[in-house]
């Protein structure tokens, strides 16, 4: 493509303008962003057409899609600094084998390393990581390793994030684990968190927590109608008369109670119908909607590349965000498919939802304006 020439492409106008990667794109008075496409350096006017370098999404709706693939070999075809959020829960290294595919804990780092520097790369200069990993135990033992702290260590003195914090998920409804040494021999109890780490590019991500509050507790409701006297206390906090202002909720520790408890849901339901295996781990909505109102506006772009179920994907939707999900089990991504039939408007059959989710196929780019 050289430069000030237009090139037709499927009755879509690309027009180049200059030197860079500034590119315009119409189709019928809608416009779509080169989030997917080949990574060029900065300085070179090379980009990808749409039709040789783009796979086909495997499903798309309005606001995002999903692709089926190696996240290795899909991330390097996103565009640079296009992504505000990357939402996602990798397999855990789990001492038992998983079907879905998971990595011993002394070969974890190197395995997800790879992945981390193209998730450095696709986000923007504000955007967040948040990395869901829960943690595993020593064979035989009834110690933890260390894999998913050691993997924070690398990602920030290797790759080059900063921990903007560590939260923690804590599932009240899991059931006792390890059971030799919960269960059996009873001198462990029950491993119900999951470290969650907020990794970001710079130490100031875009991130506000007034729209993630949580209701005020009685006794600080009852503070607000009453007042509070303004003094030191013994911790040696000193208490001014703002702590009586009401902000409309509190703010939310670090330790996010969410319980797990997806049992008969229509994801659930349809893949049961269909003759498809539920992905046997997915985390709570709950997890990634927080992060999303936290962490991005509407129309930001949250991606996923280990979605399985595309749980991350259903919540972007909800809260009108665009959202990019790759999953290398085929059998994963069809029944998550399911997730977006419920917001399909009228009554029709499970087959004409589906053709609704489904785009064009000529479709190269994924994200409307």
């Amino acid at each position: 493509m050289k430069n000030g020439k237009k090139v037709k492409i499927s009755n879509r106008l690309i027009r180049t303008r200059g030197e860079g990667r500034n590119i315009l794109m119409k189709r019928r008075k809608k416009f779509y962003p080169v989030l997917l496409c080949s990574h060029t350096e900065i300085g070179k006017s090379k980009v990808a057409d749409g039709r040789s370098n783009l796979p086909m999404p495997h499903y798309s709706t309005g606001l995002g899609a999903a692709y089926l693939g190696d996240s290795l070999q899909l991330l390097p075809l996103v565009e640079t600094s296009s992504v505000n959020l990357v939402m996602t829960s990798p397999p855990f290294a789990l001492k038992r084998k998983k079907e879905y595919g998971n990595v011993d804990a002394h070969e974890y780092i190197d395995w997800f390393l790879p992945f981390a520097k193209e998730l450095w790369r696709v986000l923007r200069d504000d955007g967040s990581f948040v990395l869901d990993i829960g943690g595993s135990w020593n064979p035989g033992k009834p110690t933890k390793t260390l894999y998913n702290f050691e993997l924070l260590i690398r990602l920030c003195h290797d790759i080059g994030f900063h921990l903007a914090e560590d939260f923690y998920w804590l599932n009240p409804a899991k059931l006792p684990s390890p059971a030799e040494w919960v269960n059996v021999r009873r001198i462990r109890v029950k491993d119900a968190i999951d470290p969650v780490w907020w990794l970001s590019k710079t130490p100031f991500p875009k991130a506000d927590n007034r729209r993630v509050l949580k209701p005020y507790s009685k006794s600080m409701e009852e503070l607000l109608v009453k007042g509070y006297k303004a003094k030191l206390r013994p911790s040696g906090h000193d208490i001014s008369t703002k702590f009586q202002n009401n902000h409309g909720g509190a703010i939310p520790p670090n330790l996010l109670t969410i319980a797990n408890t997806e049992s008969n849901s229509y994801y659930l339901r349809a893949c049961r119908d269909a003759g498809l295996k539920p992905h046997p781990a997915r985390y709570p909505i709950g997890l990634p909607e927080f992060f999303m109102k936290f962490l991005t506006d509407k129309d930001d772009v949250v991606l996923d590349p280990f979605c399985g179920s595309n749980i991350t994907g259903e919540c972007a939707e909800r809260l009108s965000r665009r959202w990019l999900a790759f999953e290398l089990s085929e059998d994963y991504l069809r029944g998550s498919k399911f997730r977006f039939e419920q917001r399909t408007s009228g009554h029709l059959s499970r087959r004409k939802k589906a053709e609704r989710i489904v785009e064009t196929p000529n479709q190269p780019h994924l994200f409307k304006f």
